[in-house]
């Protein structure tokens, strides 16, 4: 290879190499709350039963770079439209000697993904929830990932899990009573992907 080749040819490498750090770059999805329903399951009477409810209104946004495998997760869940599916059950659960929703609107999640796949997949989440005004380290595991396009729309969804304790965060109902404090959490979860602002 001659000299004039050879500079073209590193030329051309050095502007693939360019290319590929200037795609390789985090990209913003948001969530889409008619695909998004964190659930959960709490024990009722200390071993009687298992109640399952869900939260139906979520927002919050994923940034993921997957070729250099970083990204993070923050989700604001409504309080108000937690759902047990017997009226009585809910109401209770948001007032105050529960969730107390009206002092506390709100409940949130932020974290790091961590532990990714060699397919650029995060399988983990590091970081803290917010319930009941209180802020706890609560760390996510990733049952599934992955992120493609479909009809004309880039879409990543996850499902992810988790177990703590009600009691860590000051709802303590029940539990002089005998009731179990573990709360197991569930997290179905799609975003859309979303242009930064200019």
């Amino acid at each position: 290879m001659n000299t004039t080749l050879f500079r073209r040819a590193i030329l051309g490498i050095s502007c693939a190499v360019t290319t590929i750090a200037v795609i390789a770059e985090p990209v913003t999805y948001e969530i889409d709350p008619r695909h998004t329903f964190p659930s959960f399951e709490a024990d009722h009477q200390g071993g009687i039963s298992v109640w399952r409810g869900k939260i139906e209104s979520s927002s919050g946004t994923i940034v993921i770079d997957q070729e250099a495998q970083t990204g993070t997760v923050n989700v604001t869940m409504d309080m108000d439209t937690i759902n047990f599916g017997l009226d009585d059950m809910t109401n209770h659960a948001k007032a105050e000697d529960i969730l107390d929703v009206a002092q506390f609107p709100t409940a949130s999640y932020s974290g790091t993904l961590t532990n990714f796949t060699k397919d650029g997949e995060p399988t983990a989440v590091e970081g803290e929830f917010t319930l009941h005004g209180v802020t706890q380290p609560l760390d996510l595991q990733i049952n599934r990932f992955r992120c493609h396009t479909a009809m004309g729309a880039d879409i990543c969804g996850a499902d992810a899990s988790t177990t703590f304790n009600r009691d860590d965060f000051g709802v303590t109902f029940g539990q002089a009573n005998g009731f179990l404090m573990y709360v197991n959490l569930e997290i179905q979860v799609e975003a859309h992907r979303v242009e930064p602002d200019s």
